[in-house]
């Protein structure tokens, strides 16, 4: 039946929509990334701490979905660039605390345009980006009940 192969068809596949956006939007943040010395998963890191700076390796990865193992040598990465610090928690030796430096403190103000020239190149009005983004979180959450 031609109905069933249309199923596997890559084009309906949303995963693979989810995917090849996920590309172009690393793609596209790169060359922004690169002029404040950042990668893309640091970025991500530098967002959660500009919210909330002082915070557990653990809540770092609970944030970004990431787990320690693959944070942990982010993080060390990042501490060799004197973007944060990582020191043990005084209230619990096992974990890790990360604060930000006055450099990873500073690059918040350099970042500041990056979001509107990715809302630019993206070609979508602000409302439907965040109707996107509301969408996309819900789908998230969805499928992180199927673990």
């Amino acid at each position: 039946m031609k109905s069933d192969l249309d199923l596997l068809s890559l084009d309906k596949q949303l995963c693979f929509s989810l995917y090849s956006a996920s590309l172009a939007m690393t793609k596209a943040y790169k060359p922004l990334l690169e002029k404040i010395g950042l990668t893309y998963p640091q970025y991500l890191v530098m967002l959660v701490l500009w919210q909330h700076d002082d915070v557990l390796v653990k809540d770092i990865g609970k944030a970004l979905f990431l787990d320690s193992g693959t944070l942990t040598p982010l993080l060390k990465r990042m501490e060799s660039a004197a973007l944060l610090t990582r020191q043990r928690d005084k209230a619990d030796e096992r974990q890790v605390r990360i604060t930000l430096t006055p450099h990873g403190k500073a690059l918040k103000e350099a970042a500041q345009t990056i979001p509107g020239q990715l809302l630019c190149a993206s070609g979508q009005s602000t409302e439907t980006l965040v109707q996107l983004c509301g969408q996309l979180t819900q789908i998230r959450d969805g499928l992180n009940t199927l673990r």
